[in-house]
């Protein structure tokens, strides 16, 4: 079996068989992969002109073009490891921006910087970093390209977690491990040659990157590949590029199927989605109502609910956990919120009744990878329905933090990666309820932050997907609930007493405080996800302003 991105690349371009087709705002423009590898040998003789040698690290930063997709095989053909630079989420957090990305580049030890012309004025070359190139420039002579053996024990991907816990670390993927989980991910997810996969997602996530481009770059399908700021200034566009290509697959978090599903109620256009077979979500936890509403409103333009595929990853594993298996459709779990909170457990009740909520099945481990549910306290092994910390096990694992050799023994224990996720399982299948660290305790019972963010979300005025609830140390021990939300400037009083009212209709126990702030205020990681610690940092340290009315 090849497990090298490099071989695995040369024969899609060899076979001639599938296409990449780039899409800026409305313009689209199709290429062979056969072709872009073409380019991509060029640039990656470039890179060895620059003294790129095998195992160096290379830095990449800029949007979702031609240039970035043709960089990205460029690093892998010339032996490097690609480490992905995340963009800036928001235009006010720029000065966050350059820091963070300087001390990327310098913690990740790059030998050389391959970035937009348009990002360069930005983050400029200061003394101490490496060598910086701009993409436009990232040209060379084919002829010239001295190709690397092939090592699949190298690092492919130094991929930066998101920090929505903690401080980013950088997760190495060696080529072996990819190999292993795109075609534990292709087994689990039926995919054929001629699939047609639409993403608009980032690059420098793993979803974006290693999910959705690097099994068409390296397995040999059709990529639609449109840019996020495209999609969230019009997310009809994902749904219209489904419709012009016949789309077979695609993923997104969820707050992205709310988008699409609001925009589908509001378009008069005749779409027709009824090509598409999987609708993954993933990258943050699936909401069953929004899931639900998306197809609701697809309807009528032949969406098929069958498609549904919630799923679970992280970077660790390289991006594939659990798949469902295609065309079952979205499975729930109806359970007792009681004793989840007070005991662990998952008892099985009447959907809709009284104290009952609904979480999403997550599917069973994709092949390679088997999971296991354990103590948090104990390590004792749990019985299916009994909550417990998710771990897992197999051949696509990381081979740990880079030069963090602390937190790669907290990851890696006996062959086991622990992932700091409450979870438990249902005939097999995975049930993710929350991290570990996010849990509030109140009066001996575990409280998860989404359930408070959901109900609030909820309310009008709030603004959903830009909630944040944690707790904070109150008296004899006891936490505090506090819930911070992006709302509008009207009737902030009456706004506070709605949600603290449906916080406590929803949980028993009312919020300490609740907190409206500007839009924009509520921390994220660059793909999107809540900074639950964050934001409680901010909070304690009085960094976050209440809105004015």
């Amino acid at each position: 079996m090849v497990l090298s991105l490099i071989d695995r690349i040369e024969a899609v371009a060899e076979r001639d068989h599938g296409k990449v087709v780039f899409v800026s705002g409305d313009d689209h423009d199709a290429t062979k992969w056969s072709v872009l590898h073409a380019d991509a040998r060029a640039a990656a003789a470039r890179l060895q002109a620059e003294g790129i040698k095998p195992g160096d690290h290379v830095a990449l930063l800029g949007p979702t073009t031609r240039s970035l997709i043709t960089a990205i095989q460029a690093v892998w053909l010339s032996g490097a490891c690609l480490v992905t630079m995340p963009l800036p989420m928001r235009m006010g957090a720029l000065d966050l921006f350059i820091e963070q990305t300087r001390q990327r580049i310098r913690n990740s030890d790059s030998k050389l910087v391959l970035i937009d012309p348009e990002l360069a004025a930005l983050v400029e070359r200061t003394e101490g970093d490496p060598p910086f190139l701009a993409l436009d420039q990232l040209q060379g002579d084919e002829s010239a390209y001295k190709r690397p053996a092939s090592d699949e024990d190298s690092l492919a991907v130094l991929q930066f977690t998101s920090g929505s816990t903690s401080e980013p670390k950088g997760v190495m993927l060696p080529h072996r491990a990819i190999c292993n989980n795109l075609d534990g991910a292709w087994a689990a997810a039926q995919i054929v040659p001629d699939e047609v996969i639409v993403s608009w997602l980032p690059l420098y996530h793993d979803m974006g990157l290693v999910g959705l481009l690097t099994i068409p770059m390296s397995l040999g399908c059709t990529l639609v590949q449109g840019a996020p700021q495209d999609f969230l200034a019009r997310p009809i566009r994902w749904l219209q590029w489904i419709n012009r290509y016949g789309g077979t697959g695609t993923a997104g978090p969820n707050f992205s199927y709310a988008l699409a599903a609001r925009a589908m109620r509001r378009t008069d256009e005749q779409l027709d989605l009824s090509t598409m077979r999987v609708w993954l979500n993933g990258a943050e936890p699936v909401d069953p109502d929004t899931f639900r509403k998306f197809f609701e409103a697809g309807e009528k333009f032949g969406l098929d609910p069958a498609g549904a595929f919630p799923a679970f990853g992280m970077a660790e594993v390289c991006i594939a956990g659990c798949f469902p298996t295609p065309g079952s459709g979205m499975k729930t779990d109806w359970i007792d919120k009681v004793a989840l909170e007070n005991d662990r457990l998952a008892l099985e009740v009447d959907p809709g009744s009284e104290s009952s909520t609904e979480l999403v099945q997550l599917g069973k481990p994709v092949p390679g990878l088997e999971v296991s549910i354990v103590d948090p306290l104990t390590g004792e092994e749990c019985k299916d329905r009994v909550v417990g910390e998710l771990r897992i096990r197999g051949n696509s694992l990381t081979s740990g933090y880079y030069r963090n050799q602390e937190a790669t023994e907290e990851l890696i224990v006996d062959g086991w990666l622990n992932t700091g996720d409450l979870a438990y399982t249902v005939d097999g299948e995975l049930v993710v309820c929350g991290r570990i660290k996010d849990v509030i305790i109140v009066g001996g019972r575990n409280i998860y932050p989404q359930d408070i963010e959901k109900v609030t979300g909820e309310v009008a005025g709030i603004r959903p997907g830009n909630v944040i609830a944690f707790g904070t140390e109150g008296r004899l021990g006891a936490q505090n609930i506090i819930v911070v939300a992006e709302a509008r400037a009207d009737n902030l009083d009456e706004l506070q007493r709605n949600v603290t009212n449906v916080v406590t209709d929803a949980i028993g126990v009312p919020p300490k405080q609740v907190l409206l702030v500007e839009p924009g205020t509520v921390p994220k990681t660059s793909s999107g996800k809540l900074q639950r610690s964050a934001c409680r940092i901010q909070f304690e340290q009085g960094e976050l302003s209440p809105l004015k009315g």
